[in-house]
């Protein structure tokens, strides 16, 4: 065999050689990929940052926010709520078909928080009174959940490749029931019995509610 011959088998098996060690890179280049953008939906508004660790796992953490208003009947009095969403967590996320897909665990640090207010334009039961408007005034109370909360959820969040990205996810915040406190009127002039009354039944009314749901979308790039 001449030397040509020799240099050209050579440089044969050395490109095969790198072909296949780095076979594998090839078969990782979809992982390791950052993310960024907006997520909106039940939980709010806000940041979103993930990794993709490969093709079947990845993390990410966004922080949401958002005030919501509505109105709500409690016995004999019409109630106004507000409510502030403010949380942030961490989710570990499985693609179990190396794909989209995936399902989703992890947990919030919950600052949720709200505030009910009621007025009277005639005599209402308080408790277990009735009560002039003027002697209603305003009842307020606080609404608040516990600092820490579990969710788990299932959605899609794009091929695991470089550029924009659309995800969206479903499932549930386990946040405990709401708890009703600090009920208190602006005149005074209700009991404290009425109004602790008053303030058990609008907790018996939210008792049940003690899984929050999670609708999220999300956009932003890959990259």
């Amino acid at each position: 065999m001449t030397y040509s011959g020799m240099a050209r088998g050579s440089l044969t098996a050395a490109a095969a050689l790198c072909f296949l060690a780095g076979g594998p890179a090839f078969g990782q280049s979809a992982s390791g990929h950052f993310y960024g953008g907006i997520t909106g939906g039940t939980l709010g508004v806000g940041p979103e940052l993930g990794y993709r660790l490969s093709d079947h796992f990845g993390v990410r953490g966004n922080a949401t926010f958002l005030s919501v208003s509505h109105g709500f009947d409690s016995g004999d009095l019409d109630y106004r709520g507000k409510v502030k969403l403010k949380s942030g967590g961490l989710m570990l996320d499985a693609f179990p078909f190396g794909g989209g897909f995936r399902i989703s665990a992890g947990a919030r640090l919950n600052g949720n928080n709200g505030r009910v207010r009621a007025n009277a334009t005639q005599s209402r039961t308080v408790g277990n009174r009735t009560y002039t408007p003027a002697q209603i005034g305003t009842i307020t109370g606080d609404a608040e959940t516990k600092n820490f909360a579990p969710a788990l959820t299932i959605g899609w969040a794009g091929h695991n490749q470089s550029g924009f990205i659309f995800g969206a996810e479903a499932g549930a915040l386990f946040q405990g029931k709401v708890r009703i406190r600090n009920f208190r009127n602006s005149t005074g002039l209700i009991s404290a019995a009425d109004l602790e009354t008053e303030r058990r039944d609008i907790q018996d009314d939210v008792d049940d509610y003690k899984v929050y749901p999670i609708a999220q979308i999300t956009i932003g790039y890959r990259f």
